[in-house]
């Protein structure tokens, strides 16, 4: 078991008592970095492998003690904005600008962690993950862009009678998703576009190798969920529901979980420095959909929120 436990990892959050993802009360372990960049990312903040300090304007005061602090001179004022301006290729991780920062406007979004230590959190729970049914899912970001450490992660959980679960783009080499997806009790993997070309647009990558994943995954009859952000503008036409029915019956999918856009994740682009293509665009709410999941219903794919 050693060599398991001494496996390592980027993550950016544990979240504890989670209810929507995977069956029963689960601990969701946030994994740094993605292959997909969508527009409407609502964790920006796990699309780069690295460490990143996020800054927060509703607490700096302009102080500048943070640039002054930074060793590697990675933090920079230009003109008079208040605003600082890290320089990644600089930034050592260090994290001395946020020790100085009076007021706790910046703050580290990704550390590394064994296995072992994100095993003892896990375990804190594993009373609840038994009475409810519950266990361990795995997200991000994209688990299966560390794959050592998925598996690494996945094996000791196993080992421990927990069931796990991963939340996936499935954007992977087809023997990486095999070997990582192997040792998961189940699949919430996502579908973001029917069409090719609409696919590339809104994530920057294509959807055939997602679905070709897709297939291998329910054709070897392991517990997959496909899942479907349905996105203002973007993917939520009539037509679009027609399409995702053709793409899901090509995968023999039986089923699909809609998850309406909302903007949680919208603070998190003004402290990362990046511009967010949703601003001001209304959260869609499950009424709204309701014809959009009476086509898929239609179409013999059973749809649900």
């Amino acid at each position: 078991m050693s060599h398991i436990l001494s496996e390592t990892g980027t993550i950016f959050n544990i979240q504890k008592f989670s209810l929507h993802d995977g069956p029963g009360i689960r601990t969701v372990v946030f994994f740094k970095g993605c292959p997909l960049h969508c527009k409407w990312c609502a964790n920006p903040e796990s699309q780069d492998t690295g460490l990143q300090i996020l800054w927060d304007k509703d607490k700096c005061t302009g102080c500048k003690r943070c640039a002054a602090a930074c060793p590697a001179q990675a933090i920079l004022y230009y003109d008079k904005e208040k605003r600082p301006r890290i320089d990644t290729s600089r930034c050592l991780g260090c994290m001395t600008c946020i020790s100085r920062c009076p007021n706790q406007a910046l703050k580290a979004e990704g550390e590394t962690k064994t296995v072992s230590k994100i095993l003892d959190v896990c375990l804190q729970d594993e009373a609840f993950y038994e009475e409810s049914g519950g266990g361990v899912t795995l997200s991000g970001g994209e688990a299966l862009m560390q794959p050592a450490f998925a598996l690494s992660l996945l094996q000791a959980l196993k080992d421990r009678h927990i069931h796990t679960a991963i939340e996936t783009t499935g954007y992977a080499n087809p023997e990486t998703f095999r070997r990582v997806t192997g040792l998961a009790d189940l699949l919430l993997f996502d579908i973001k576009h029917w069409d090719e070309n609409k696919h590339k647009e809104g994530t920057g990558v294509s959807n055939r190798l997602i679905l070709e994943n897709m297939r291998q995954a329910i054709a070897s009859g392991k517990d997959t969920l496909p899942r479907l952000p349905v996105i203002p503008g973007y993917n939520d036409a009539l037509s679009d529901a027609e399409g995702f029915a053709d793409r899901l019956h090509e995968v023999n999918a039986k089923e699909v979980q809609l998850l309406p856009f909302h903007q949680f994740g919208e603070k998190k682009y003004d402290m990362l420095d990046k511009s967010y293509a949703y601003t001001d665009v209304p959260a869609l709410h499950e009424e709204e959909l309701e014809d959009f999941r009476q086509v898929l219903i239609g179409h013999g794919i059973w749809a649900f929120f």
